[in-house]
């Protein structure tokens, strides 16, 4: 851990925050695996400063989207009344396990590397996935609201265990699933909606590893020196470049990321 200030972290975190701002994809995507990857950081530590990150980071963005009306509150408070609950699990989980050994390191670096593989794909084949999904429901009579409602939950309840433990879900994942979901809702308020349920989250779980030591407050604070710029910097690029290709390089760049850790 650093005890002095670290100008590659704000760097990183410039970086990472542009990324961020041009293609909405969660900043823990990469900054994770930089994190474990490029400065060896324990991937417990870095699980848990990352949602700390991520919860200020996406504060911004969640008061974009709800002044613009693009948050859906039953999809948010679907979403939390899975999320919350396995988060608690997760953390009284980790609380419980020695997280220096070489197992729960191992554990987390795994779990990451395949959902790194996983959102690389959702990044480059999303309007495909949609597509195959929505043609295999075809015209068949659509679910009740309430049936809808508990898929939500269960999502939730999935992105609580994974964000958890490795602090990467939420974003490309989370949003893919939403629009299976919510096929007639607009794509920004499904967006909004899922970055709106993201603080919360990441929140809880980042306090919850603060609370048992697993957090790097100088890491912390160098990040954000960078990735608040970089976050402001992307959102005024974002509309001079071709988000397509932009995808398409993060998305090998994960997948690159995930071999790394899944190779070991």
């Amino acid at each position: 851990m650093p005890q002095t200030f670290q100008p590659l972290y704000s760097l990183s975190g410039f970086l990472v925050g542009m990324l961020v701002g041009i293609t909405g994809v969660g900043g823990g995507s990469l900054m994770t695996p930089i994190l474990v990857l490029l400065f060896g950081v324990h991937p417990a530590t870095a699980v848990g400063t990352d949602l700390l990150y991520a919860a200020i980071t996406k504060s911004a963005g969640t008061a974009v989207h709800g002044m613009h009306g693009r948050v859906n509150w039953r999809i948010v408070g679907s979403l939390a009344a899975g999320s919350v609950p396995a988060a608690l699990l997760m953390l009284w989980l980790m609380a419980g396990v020695d997280r220096k050994s070489v197992e729960v390191a191992h554990t987390i670096t795994i779990a990451l590397g395949w959902l790194l593989v996983i959102t690389a794909f959702m990044l480059i084949f999303r309007t495909q996935v949609l597509s195959f999904a929505r043609g295999a429901i075809g015209d068949r009579t659509p679910p009740k609201r309430t049936t809808i409602a508990i898929f939500t939950v269960i999502l939730g309840l999935a992105l609580g265990v994974l964000v958890t433990l490795t602090s990467v879900g939420a974003g490309a994942l989370g949003v893919t699933i939403l629009l299976i979901l919510y096929p007639n809702l607009d794509v920004r308020e499904i967006v909004g909606s899922d970055i709106v349920h993201a603080v919360p989250l990441t929140l809880i779980g980042g306090m919850g590893y603060w609370f048992i030591g697993e957090i790097d407050w100088l890491m912390l604070l160098t990040l954000l020196v960078g990735s608040i710029p970089g976050i402001v910097a992307g959102s005024l690029l974002a509309p001079k470049l071709h988000e397509r290709t932009i995808r398409i390089v993060l998305a090998l760049t994960l997948a690159v990321v995930a071999w790394k850790l899944l190779a070991g």
